[in-house]
């Protein structure tokens, strides 16, 4: 069941109606999300996640319930890896009032097959097993050996895929329906691994410090570099096919 936080970020900080700016409600989350960031937020605002009010002139004013909603959304992404539209479903079913059930957090053998990764004692990604991979990306087992032919799917180190792997069977399985073949798609995971190389080169240094927090905070960076780095190539590719449409 979704745990209902009884202080802490985004809950019993504010008092009723109080409206607040987005660096306050970054603070506010980050007691509980380190890695959250500003961008974060505006990206759940432009999914649709949350609505927060409007000044005239522009800025952003969420309130308590606001704060809390971006609580619950990055606890569902954090401890069930959940993709939005999932999330989106389970809030919707929460304001109707409903119970809805979460997959378990805990790192035990249930709905996944595989082991969590784990640094110390705790839990950072989590794999799943070949027959759950078909079975949440909803393909058969020919179309999955033949994106790995073509390196669009692979297996982690050890085993397994991790979650973000459904995702991208999912997209491949979209694309294919307007009959882009796996052969297509080369020149996408290629430019993908170059932007990914280009976001490694800027954080390594980060990431070999002798300190913990700036090794922690490498990885929020790695983060927020790769979502700016795929909003930038979406606006690049609406841009140039708006372009030959003229």
């Amino acid at each position: 069941m979704l745990r209902t936080p009884t202080g802490g970020a985004g809950h019993g900080t504010a008092a009723a109606g109080e409206l607040v700016s987005i660096g306050t409600v970054l603070s506010r989350l980050r007691d509980e999300f380190p890695e959250v960031t500003i961008s974060k937020i505006r990206f759940l605002e432009a999914e649709g996640l949350v609505e927060p009010q409007r000044t005239a002139s522009g800025y952003r004013k969420f309130s308590p319930r606001d704060v809390e909603r971006l609580a619950q959304i990055l606890r569902m992404q954090r401890d069930h890896y959940l993709p939005l539209k999932v999330i989106r479903e389970h809030l919707d079913a929460l304001e109707r009032g409903e119970q809805i059930k979460l997959p378990s957090p805990s790192p035990q053998r249930d709905l996944l097959d595989g082991a969590w990764e784990t640094e110390g004692e705790r839990p950072t990604a989590a794999r799943i097993g070949r027959s759950e991979l078909l079975a949440a990306a909803e393909v058969t087992e020919a179309e999955l050996v033949e994106w790995e032919s073509y390196g669009l799917i692979a297996p982690v180190e050890g085993g397994g895929y991790d979650a973000e792997t459904v995702t991208v069977a999912k997209l491949v399985a979209d694309l294919g329906r307007f009959g882009l073949e796996p052969r297509h798609l080369r020149a996408v995971k290629a430019a993908a691994e170059r932007e990914a190389g280009l976001v490694e080169q800027m954080v390594a240094p980060l990431r070999r410090h002798r300190n913990p927090q700036t090794r922690a905070h490498a990885e929020a960076t790695a983060k927020e570099l790769a979502g700016l780095s795929v909003r930038l190539h979406a606006a690049l590719v609406q841009t140039a096919l708006g372009l030959r449409l003229q």
